[in-house]
C-alpha cells in the first residue's frame, strides 16, 4: 500500500510508457517477457550475445512500480531513462497514477480464470509463508478471503471490470488480454501486443522460424523456468526476498480441477457471473 501511494504521488508518465497491469498471478511473468522481447527486438541482433532475459528476471527488465521501484523509502529519478520505458502494476485502475491517464500512457492488461487465479495465488503465498518459517494456509481458509475481496489488491472481479471498462472506452490506450487466450492462441496474442505498442511485426520477422516465433520461443514457460536466472536468482518484492523460481510453477490452463472441490469451483463460477454479469465480459 505504501507504495502504491508514493507511485501515485511521484510517478511522473510519459506518453511513451508502456505499462503492463494485472491482478497478482494471472499471466505477469510470461506477459512481462513477451513484451519486453517484442519492444527490444532489435536491439539485441548479436547471435553470440546472450539475450537480457536470458541473464535477467522478467519482474527485472519490467520491474513494478509500488513493489520494486517506490519501496524502502525510494524515490528514484526516473528521467534519465530512455523511452520507451516499461514498468508493471497491480494497482487497481482506479488508484493508479494520475500522470498514467493524463500522459495516455498505454497500458496492457492480462487478467487469468479466477479459479486458476486463486490456485496459482495460494501456492506462491504458501511458498512465500514457507520460506518465512510461518505455517501454510489451508486451501479452505484461503478461499474465504479471496471470495470476499480481501486480498493486497481488492477484490479480483472489481480489478479486471476496472480495467475492461477502460479498454472499451478507451481501445487505443487499453489493451486487454487473457491468459487463456494467449496460452490457446499465443502468436496471434503476441501480434495483437506488437500492433498495440506501436511496433507491429513486418512479413520478414512472421515468417516461419523468424523473429516472431523466436520471441515465442525465449519467452516460453519451459525456456524460462530452465534459465539459470529463473532457477537459482533472487529478488525483492515489497522489501520481501523472494526466489525466482516461485514465479514458475505448471503455467497450465484449468489446473483448479486439481485443487477445488465441486462446492468451492460453483462458488467462484457464481460470483464470476453475477459479477460480470451485462458487461459482455468474457474470461475464456
Amino acid at each position: 500500500m505504501v507504495g502504491s501511494m508514493v507511485a501515485q504521488q511521484h510517478f511522473k508518465a510519459r506518453p511513451s510508457d508502456l505499462i503492463l497491469a494485472s491482478y497478482p498471478k494471472s499471466g505477469t511473468t510470461w506477459l512481462k517477457a513477451l513484451l519486453f522481447a517484442t519492444e527490444h527486438r532489435k536491439s539485441n541482433t548479436n547471435p553470440n550475445t546472450p539475450h537480457p532475459l536470458e541473464t535477467i528476471s522478467p519482474h527485472q527488465c519490467v520491474p513494478f512500480l509500488e513493489s520494486q521501484v517506490y519501496t524502502n523509502r525510494r524515490i528514484p529519478n526516473l528521467d534519465s531513462l530512455p523511452s520507451p520505458r516499461l514498468f508493471a502494476t497491480h494497482i487497481p485502475f482506479c488508484s493508479l497514477p494520475e500522470s498514467i491517464l493524463a500522459s495516455n500512457s498505454k497500458i496492457i492488461y492480462i487478467c487469468r480464470e479466477p479459479k486458476d487465479n486463486l490456485i496459482s495465488l495460494w501456492h506462491f503465498i504458501r511458498q512465500l509463508r514457507v520460506k518465512a518459517n510461518l505455517e501454510p494456509c489451508p486451501l479452505e481458509e484461503a478461499i474465504e478471503p479471496f471470495c470476499n475481496g480481501v486480498s493486497f489488491f481488492g477484490s479480483l472481479w472489481d480489478h479486471v471490470l476496472g480495467y475492461w471498462k477502460e479498454h472499451l472506452e478507451r481501445p487505443h490506450q487499453v489493451l486487454y488480454l487473457t491468459y487463456e487466450g494467449l496460452s490457446q492462441d499465443p502468436r496471434g496474442n503476441l501480434k495483437r501486443l506488437a500492433e498495440f505498442i506501436g511496433r507491429p511485426f513486418s512479413a520478414d520477422e512472421e515468417k516461419g522460424g523468424g523473429v516472431l516465433d523466436a520471441i515465442l520461443k525465449l519467452c516460453g514457460i519451459e525456456k524460462l523456468r530452465s534459465l539459470e536466472v529463473n532457477r537459482c536468482g533472487k529478488m525483492e518484492i515489497a522489501e520481501w526476498p523472494v526466489e525466482n523460481s516461485m514465479f514458475f510453477r505448471c503455467g497450465g490452463v484449468k489446473d483448479w480441477v486439481n485443487h477445488l472441490t465441486p462446492e468451492m469451483a460453483r462458488r467462484i463460477d457464481e460470483i464470476t457471473d453475477s459479477k460480470f454479469r451485462g458487461y459482455g465480459l468474457t474470461i475464456l
